[in-house]
């Protein structure tokens, strides 16, 4: 049985971040609702609870809330910001508005307890507009800021703590420390969460799931999620899984031809490849909407699954790469719609297949880790992230066969040289996209009124925030020449440094 941290969702923005520190701790997590977190407790005897943050004060009516016998469990709890209010206020303290709110970095100082075997002074990264003026019962202060008198605080006796900054973002110096503290000295971790254990449980897993008999259909794509998920499954179930590769036309410059050739000579796998170019670029015809043009890619995406397994008989599961962030941009639970994927949701309601999802908890680093587990090749591992739309999200308004190709040279340029510049490794995802917007131009003696191409580069962890790529100028100026040179109907090379928030890093 794996060890397993319960994070009690308030509302916060980092809820999820918390759940990836956790993680990196090799201690599973899991994410729950503050309405169902006490019987989840209660059913999984968690090692360690977390409270997280969260947008409302403690004192307000209908506020976020827990029952206060969580706290009377004798499971160690980490109150995180709003979570450290709140234990307070359910336990006696006094929670209210400051004279001085803290956003941004603050120092704090350690005054003994489970802070002190941290750091006696640093910086943490605060976000509050309440704050804890008396403490409950059985506490002591373990840290304070120049505006915060109670930065930290602690019962120890009873394996309760609260802290009123942020451990889990990098701008607190000392909060990883403090996470693994908390989990290992206060909590008893052992740290059984592992790639190893994943695959192991995840093979049992399924093989429960899918039985002696039942077979799966694979959605392939070639990208590191479902061909990681093809492998696990494979592992399990070995030839009742049919993997089909749906070239939608959508794809990279030859990624179609690598992709069949490294998996059918690499990987004892049974993959059919279905070319359907035609078909998406006619469904797609005048059609400029975003989402119009996720919702069709998905359904024709399924349509052709379902054409080819009437072929092979009876399938029962389809497999599908669906990982963490899918979930959460998708709007699963209480988060809020930020775009659909193809792969979460989007699918006609007359579908023929179970779904099978393993990687639905992971994050993407997590998943490279499995297939490396799994022995899959580095340059499969390392793949660069794609959306199931492909290049249909990387060309803005109605997609053409001729933008397609703007997109997929400039596209094979841009990794072509970030590759030889080295940088492959450390820049998380780099792509082109078609705006759709012409300028003028002077390219030999004559005018040009030509498309401009937009580069996206951005460095991250797991895709859930994102900065942008300090690509070294002569770089820059190399790819931009290189595109303009050498793809027609190019004039102008553009670079996006937009961070997410609050941009996404896919431009549709």
């Amino acid at each position: 049985m794996t060890e397993t941290v319960i994070i009690v969702d308030f509302g916060g923005q980092y809820n999820q971040l918390i759940a990836r520190r956790v993680r990196e701790n090799n201690v599973y997590s899991e994410v729950v609702p503050y309405g169902k977190a006490l019987a989840v407790i209660k059913e999984k005897h968690p090692k360690g609870i977390i409270f997280t943050g969260g947008p409302a004060s403690v004192y307000e009516k209908d506020a976020p809330s827990i029952d206060p016998e969580v706290l009377r469990l004798g499971i160690p709890v980490l109150g995180i910001c709003y979570g450290a209010q709140l234990m307070a206020y359910l336990l006696g303290g006094k929670v209210v508005p400051p004279v001085a709110r803290e956003y941004g970095r603050v120092k704090v100082e350690s005054k003994g307890g489970l802070m002190a075997k941290v750091v006696k002074e640093g910086n943490s990264w605060m976000s509050h507009g309440d704050q804890i003026e008396t403490l409950p019962e059985g506490f002591s202060v373990t840290a304070t800021s120049a505006t915060c008198p109670v930065a930290a605080m602690e019962n120890a006796g009873a394996k309760l703590f609260g802290v009123q900054f942020h451990p889990e973002v990098q701008h607190t110096e000392f909060g990883r420390e403090l996470l693994h503290r908390f989990l290992y000295d206060v909590c008893g971790c052992k740290g059984d969460w592992t790639s190893a254990d994943f695959v192991e449980r995840t093979i049992t897993a399924v093989r429960d799931e899918v039985g002696p008999e039942r077979r799966v259909l694979c959605a392939l794509s070639g990208g590191v999620d479902s061909t990681v998920a093809a492998v696990l499954v494979h592992k399990a179930i070995g030839d009742r899984l049919t993997c089909i590769f749906v070239d939608h036309g959508l794809l990279r410059k030859d990624e179609g031809d690598q992709v069949m050739s490294t998996l059918t000579k690499e990987f004892d796998m049974n993959i059919i490849r279905v070319n359907a170019g035609e078909l998406f670029l006619s469904k797609l015809a005048g059609v400029t909407e975003p989402e119009r043009k996720r919702k069709i890619i998905g359904e024709e995406f399924i349509r052709v699954f379902d054409a080819e397994a009437a072929k092979l008989g009876k399938m029962d599961y389809l497999l599908q790469g669906t990982i963490y962030p899918d979930v959460i941009e998708s709007g699963a639970g209480d988060a809020a719609v930020i775009k659909s994927h193809h792969n979460v949701g989007g699918l006609p309601k007359d579908v023929q297949f179970k779904l099978l999802e393993p990687l639905r908890l992971l994050f993407k680093d997590e998943v490279r880790n499995v297939g490396r587990e799994l022995g899959l090749p580095e340059h499969i591992v390392n793949r660069q992230p794609f959306p199931g739309p492909g290049l249909a999200i990387r060309c803005l308004g109605e997609i053409t066969a001729d933008k397609l190709f703007i997109v997929r040279e400039s596209d094979a340029i841009l990794r072509e040289e970030i590759a030889k510049a080295g940088l492959d490794r450390s820049i998380w995802q780099y792509f082109t996209v078609l705006p759709g917007i012409r300028s003028v131009g002077v390219m030999g003696d004559g005018r040009t009124y030509s498309q401009a191409v937009a580069i996206r580069a951005v460095t991250s962890v797991d895709g859930m925030t994102s900065d942008w790529a300090r690509i070294p100028y002569e770089v820059l100026e190399k790819i931009s020449s290189r595109i303009v040179n050498e793809v027609p109907g190019v004039n102008r090379v553009l670079y996006d440094i937009t961070t997410k928030p609050p941009a996404t890093i896919e431009w549709e």
